[in-house]
């Protein structure tokens, strides 16, 4: 048998509306009383119906976290700290993803109208501008990673990978390299490029060349693939800046397929710090996104833009920082360009 809010109210001795705001965690009740409910609740195995406080108070107690894909392991963190804050505040979260399809982006973006989402932060740099106005014009505020100026029910969380980036071109140049190569994220994607130009412009004024650069989706395979441009390269790099740990992954597993030993050949750099990163051989040096602090800091961002007046958004920043481990040794000059010729020379023979 089901039981009411009522029926938790009177055996807790207290008003309905009192059991209403100790499930959604308000802080103006005392604990004595919270006890006194909970006790009830726990007692009648009470669930509350989210679609008829839904209908009673005409907004939803759901907040929409987006991301590209839940397959890639750089969301997991995102997605427990997000989720963690928005419990901690007696909120629900609807998680989608769009898989880098505008179909689906579109499918996500009803779902969360659909809804009636309080706010969505959107964790991907895919979905076009547009659908930032399509969520506001409803009335639901966005928290986004995308480089849009704050605005009424708009706030940004940027990701400072120049200081991470600057910190990772600093090492590679204090161990010796002056020749890099660059495995930048896709060409579509926003974040992806913007890191390569930092990157890029950044090697350039260090007097490290960075030849070739290519781009790769962000998947081992892809990866791998990237890696057989650079070997055919005129002029071998040292060192190679991957635009993803899962990226450099891959070039690390290529590399050493063909016999080239990572990182006494050729050192490699990743970013992200995604949990494997350490656990691959050689253990990963990589830029680190903090990641759970970034979905802490979107929610917080919805929150609090949702609780002003004018709900004016606002500008946060999170800080990357260079984590090395094993991936990066001092140059050895000569010695991936040597290799990579004895194995052109191999494929030509056989």
């Amino acid at each position: 048998m089901a039981h009411t809010m009522n029926e938790v109210a009177k055996l807790a001795k207290v008003s309905p509306a009192t059991v209403s705001r100790v499930l959604s965690k308000s802080p103006y009740i005392s604990a004595d009383t919270a006890n006194r409910v909970m006790a009830a609740v726990e007692k009648l195995n009470y669930h509350r119906n989210v679609h008829a406080r839904r209908l009673a108070i005409g907004k939803s107690d759901l907040f929409g976290l987006v991301i590209s894909e839940i397959a890639n392991p750089f969301f997991a963190e995102i997605i427990r700290g997000f989720q963690a804050a928005a419990w901690d505040r007696g909120f629900d979260v609807l998680l989608l993803n769009t898989e880098y399809d505008d179909k689906r982006t579109e499918a996500v973006v009803q779902k969360l109208v659909e809804n009636s989402v309080r706010g969505v932060a959107i964790i991907t740099s895919s979905l076009q501008d547009s659908v930032i106005s399509t969520l506001t014009n409803k009335g639901i505020g966005v928290v986004t990673c995308n480089p849009v100026p704050a605005d009424r029910l708009v706030s940004t969380v940027t990701i400072d990978y120049k200081r991470g980036l600057v910190q990772a071109i600093e090492h590679v140049a204090s161990l010796g390299h002056r020749r890099a190569a660059v495995i930048a994220g896709p060409q579509t994607n926003r974040t992806a490029s913007t890191i390569k130009q930092a990157l890029v412009e950044g090697l350039r004024q260090r007097g490290l060349d960075p030849d070739p650069v290519t781009h790769s989706d962000y998947h081992f395979d892809a990866g791998a693939s990237a890696v057989q441009a650079i070997l055919s390269a005129k002029h071998a790099p040292t060192v190679i800046f991957c635009g993803s740990d899962l990226i450099a992954m891959g070039a690390i597993i290529a590399l050493e397929e063909a016999g080239i030993d990572v990182p006494k050949d050729v050192s490699i750099l990743g970013i992200d710090d995604i949990p494997f990163s350490f656990l691959v051989r050689p253990a990963l040096t990589t830029i680190r996104v903090p990641r759970e602090q970034l979905g802490e800091t979107a929610f917080a961002a919805l929150d609090k833009m949702l609780k002003l007046k004018r709900q004016r958004g606002a500008e946060y920043v999170v800080e990357t920082e260079l984590v090395v481990r094993k991936s990066t040794s001092p140059e050895r000059k000569f010695a991936l360009r040597q290799k990579a010729t004895l194995l052109a020379q191999h494929d030509v023979e056989t």
